[in-house]
């Protein structure tokens, strides 16, 4: 289920949206790219709807997800 991310208090979207960065790993190639800019890169593709909050009723899991990983055959129109 897709939760909007703007029906998340600030304080727990910040704390998912850390969390995720940190499951992530840190190499970022060439270019070190610090905790809080990878924080606001996910901001970023959440307001943009190129990312989304999910959560999995099986798994009772909450999790972040690119609109391409969640579902190659959507279309922006489809996820909105």
């Amino acid at each position: 289920m897709i939760i909007p991310w703007q029906d998340i208090a600030p304080d727990t979207l910040e704390n998912l949206i850390s969390e995720f960065v940190l499951r992530e790993g840190t190499d970022y190639g060439e270019i070190e790219i610090s905790h809080q800019e990878k924080v606001d890169q996910i901001k970023v593709l959440l307001k943009n709807g190129e990312a989304m909050v999910v959560f999995s009723e099986l798994h009772e899991t909450v999790d972040i997800q690119t609109k391409a990983r969640f579902n190659p055959n959507l279309t922006n129109h489809e996820f909105e």
